[in-house]
């Protein structure tokens, strides 16, 4: 009984196999055919893309010679502006440059005149930047510039902008450089066109103050800060910066040196001239050592030989030492002495 019934069940697990691989053949031929139209769509593609490339650059050359003819416009408006810019720009500098040699030609006629000698040509020592000795507190660096190069402490370090720092040591294969920002900064300056006299104060920040004004002083950002030279340390004239206001309205300096960018420094050998005081001084002490040992000139009128017999016979031994004791005696002893040899 049970053999008939296997018999019936056998066809049916046949057909579920052929199903299962029907369906394994469609989804195969799917995908072949999937890709192959795949296949087929970016190949017409690109052969549109080909057919297509010439005409598009047809298309595009109008465009192209547009968009050029705007540019060169432009270019050409730019161009005249520019133009017109620089033609302004060379007739202000003309006249600043007829202004600077009418100042030239005046400040020669007065150093003619007053006989002005001129300050002879600093010499400097040049070296680079090898280290940044600083820190939140200390703004400094150290230059490979040694002592027997002729660096002293206080000399002026410059760079191709301006003043920025002095010497503070020295040693025997560098030297080192405080720069205006640090906080025991003090570098005396003067502020044109004004010429007020102050003093660039460092507070380890980006930008010194200005101190020690006076009262009467009236500053506008943009004024040009240069060294005074007060204090004998570094020349004068030396460009610092400029003049910046501050938030709460105090001026402050504006470095023209970006110390972050500066490699290459100068070290100027600056030497106060202190050798016009001196040199009076020594012919001063020379003349009154002349003066001294000069004899001193005799009366017109008076008698020296006469004079010492005289004395010599008034028995007063000494007293012809000097004129007035010579004088003294011939007043009052002299009469009685010839009384007596008469």
């Amino acid at each position: 009984m049970r053999e008939p019934t296997n018999r019936v069940k056998l066809p049916f697990r046949v057909s579920s196999y052929r199903l299962s691989l029907v369906v394994t053949l469609t989804l195969a031929s799917v995908l072949l055919v999937g890709r192959a139209e795949s296949y087929l769509v970016d190949r017409t593609r690109q052969v549109m893309t080909d057919l297509s490339a010439p005409l598009l650059e047809l298309a595009s050359r109008p465009v192209a010679a547009v968009r050029n003819f705007i540019a060169s416009t432009d270019e050409y408006a730019y161009v005249f502006e520019e133009n017109a810019r620089l033609r302004a720009e060379n007739e202000e500098l003309k006249a600043w440059r007829q202004q600077a040699l009418s100042l030239e030609r005046r400040v020669a006629r007065f150093e003619a005149l007053l006989d002005v000698t001129v300050e002879p040509t600093i010499q400097y020592a040049t070296g680079k930047i090898i280290g940044d000795s600083g820190g939140p507190f200390v703004h400094a660096f150290i230059v490979n510039v040694p002592q027997d190069a002729g660096v002293e402490a206080g000399q002026a370090v410059v760079d191709d902008e301006g003043l920025i720092g002095r010497v503070v040591s020295t040693g025997a294969t560098a030297s080192r450089v405080l720069l205006l920002t640090d906080l025991n900064s003090r570098v005396p300056v003067r502020v044109e066109p004004g010429g007020y006299r102050a003093i660039a104060v460092g507070d380890n920040s980006r930008f010194p103050k200005i101190e020690f004004l006076p009262p009467e002083a009236r500053l506008s950002p943009g004024d040009q800060i240069v060294t005074s030279g007060h204090g004998g340390l570094m020349p004068p004239d030396l460009p610092v910066g400029i003049v910046v206001m501050a938030s709460d309205g105090s001026p402050r300096l504006q470095t023209n040196s970006e110390f972050d960018r500066t490699s290459a420094v100068r070290l100027l050998q600056y030497d106060f001239p202190t050798r016009v005081a001196a040199d009076s001084d020594e012919e001063a002490a020379s003349e009154d050592v002349a003066d001294d040992a000069k004899p001193t000139p005799a009366l017109p009128n008076s008698e020296p030989a006469a004079n010492d017999q005289i004395v010599e016979r008034a028995g007063e031994p000494g007293a012809a030492a000097g004129t007035d004791s010579a004088n003294a005696s011939d007043a009052t002893p002299a009469t009685p002495a010839r009384e007596a040899d008469e």
